[in-house]
C-alpha cells in the first residue's frame, strides 16, 4: 500500500519551513491547520480572497477554538500566504487572540512528594521525578536516551528541546539512583522510557495519564499534569533564592520574562516581603 501523493504546494510549504529550521511538530501542525482551512473553505486555499480568512477565524471562534487553538491558526496561515504564496498583504484579515493571564497552578513539596509516593509503577515514578527533579517537559522527558544520563558530572542532557535547542540540567544524586533502579528493572538500551515498541519511546499521552492517576490516588485537590511539576520545579527553586536566570537557563526558556512570572506564585518569597505599612510612624501626639 503506498501513501498518497504530497501536492506541488503543500511540498513548497514543506520546504519552505525546512529551510527556516521548523521542528516536525511545528511542521505537523502548520500542515493540518492549512489542510484544515481548505477543508472549510471547499477549494485549493491558494484561491482563498482576505475575507475568507476572517470568515475561517470565525469558523474557529464559534466552534469554541481558545486562544493557544486560534494563535496557532493565525501563525499557520500568516506563513502559508506571506511565505509559501508569497502575498503578505493576506495577513491583516487575520488577528491574534489574547490570552488569559492565569497563574500556574503548583504543588507544595509535601504534594509533590505524596505524588511521586502515588506513581503506578516505577517507570512512572522515575519520569514524575525527572519532571520535578529537573524541570522538563513531558515532550522532552519521553525524548530522553539511556546516554543523555552523565552520572560522571551529574547532568542530563536534553536534545533539541522546545526552540530546538540543547541544554543540561542538574542530575541529584537521589534522581540517579531511581534511575539507576528503572534502568536495572527494565534495561532499556536507547530511549530511556521505551514505549509497546521498544524501538519507540512512550508517547506524552501515556505519562500524562500516570501522573494524573497518581494524583487522584493521592486525593491532591487541584488539577495536576506533568507540567504542574515543571511549575513546582521552578517555583521551588526560586522559594530557595535560586537566581532567576539560572532558573531560566535549567527551563530552556528564551525570555526572561517568561520565568519571572513564577515570582506571583513563589508565596514563601512573597510572604517575606516586608509590606510598607509596617514601615510607617505614628504621626507626632
Amino acid at each position: 500500500m503506498t501513501s498518497a501523493p504530497i501536492s506541488p504546494l503543500r511540498q513548497r510549504m514543506i520546504e519552505d519551513m525546512g529551510l527556516r529550521g521548523f521542528g516536525p511538530k511545528t511542521q505537523n501542525d502548520y500542515i493540518r491547520i492549512v489542510a484544515d482551512f481548505a477543508r472549510y473553505l471547499g477549494r485549493s486555499p491558494d484561491q482563498a480572497e482576505p475575507e475568507d480568512l476572517r470568515r475561517y477565524q470565525l469558523h474557529l471562534a464559534d466552534q469554541g477554538a481558545g486562544p493557544a487553538k486560534m494563535n496557532l491558526a493565525v501563525s499557520a496561515l500568516r506563513f502559508f500566504f506571506r511565505v509559501t504564496l508569497c502575498q503578505p498583504a493576506f495577513g491583516g484579515r487575520l488577528a491574534r487572540t489574547r490570552k488569559e493571564d492565569r497563574l500556574p497552578v503548583v504543588l507544595s513539596p509535601e504534594e509533590v512528594a505524596l505524588l511521586l509516593h502515588c506513581a503506578p509503577s516505577l517507570k512512572h515514578k522515575a519520569a514524575l521525578s525527572v519532571a520535578y527533579g529537573c524541570g522538563l517537559r513531558v515532550s522532552e522527558i519521553v525524548h530522553l536516551k539511556v546516554s543523555d544520563i552523565d552520572s560522571a558530572r551529574m547532568l542530563i542532557r536534553v536534545e533539541q528541546g522546545k526552540g530546538r535547542k540543547d541544554r543540561y540540567v542538574m542530575l541529584s544524586p537521589d534522581l540517579l539512583e531511581l534511575l539507576r533502579a528503572w534502568w536495572r528493572a527494565a534495561r532499556p538500551q536507547g530511549w530511556l522510557f521505551p514505549g509497546r515498541d521498544p524501538g519507540q519511546p512512550i508517547t506524552t499521552r501515556q505519562f500524562d495519564r500516570a501522573c494524573k492517576a497518581a494524583a487522584a490516588t493521592a486525593a491532591l485537590d487541584k488539577p495536576v499534569s506533568m507540567h504542574t511539576l515543571r511549575h513546582s520545579f521552578a517555583t521551588h527553586l526560586l522559594e530557595r533564592k535560586t537566581d532567576v536566570r539560572v532558573i531560566q537557563a535549567l527551563l530552556g526558556h528564551r525570555k526572561l520574562d517568561t520565568t519571572a512570572r513564577y515570582t506571583r506564585v513563589a508565596l514563601k518569597t512573597l510572604g517575606a516581603v516586608k509590606s510598607p505599612l509596617s514601615h510607617l510612624k505614628p504621626p507626632p501626639a
